[in-house]
């Protein structure tokens, strides 16, 4: 296994960027279920993309959700529900399916590639 290191920044930025986005989509539609459709995807791309550590995926882009919705709440005249800012730790839940899947379907990928 490759060993990663200063590379993994622009993974880590790519994450946040993908937990923000998500907040902001979770603050404007206010459906759980794209959310957790949006988080599922961005940490199935990066669990592919890094899958050592997918645990890490999940923290970034799951703790990004709640971060940018207390902060539509400060900043903008659209104010999520407290349920809603709630409702959005929720996302850790299809986070973790998504990044161990994306792991997982990756070194599958390389043993594929290896074997011929």
């Amino acid at each position: 296994m490759k060993t990663q290191g200063k590379g993994d920044a622009w993974f880590y930025l790519l994450a946040a960027l993908c937990g923000v986005g998500t907040g902001c989509a979770d603050v404007i539609v206010n459906d759980l279920l794209f959310t957790a459709l949006l988080v599922l995807s961005a940490n199935i791309l990066l669990g592919m993309l890094r899958p050592r550590w997918p645990w890490r995926w999940v923290l970034v882009v799951g703790a990004c959700i709640p971060l940018t919705e207390v902060a539509a709440y400060v900043i903008l005249t659209v104010k999520p529900t407290r349920a809603q800012v709630y409702g959005s730790y929720l996302a850790f839940l299809p986070g973790i399916a998504g990044a161990y899947g994306g792991a997982i379907l990756r070194h599958v990928m390389d043993n594929l590639r290896q074997g011929k």
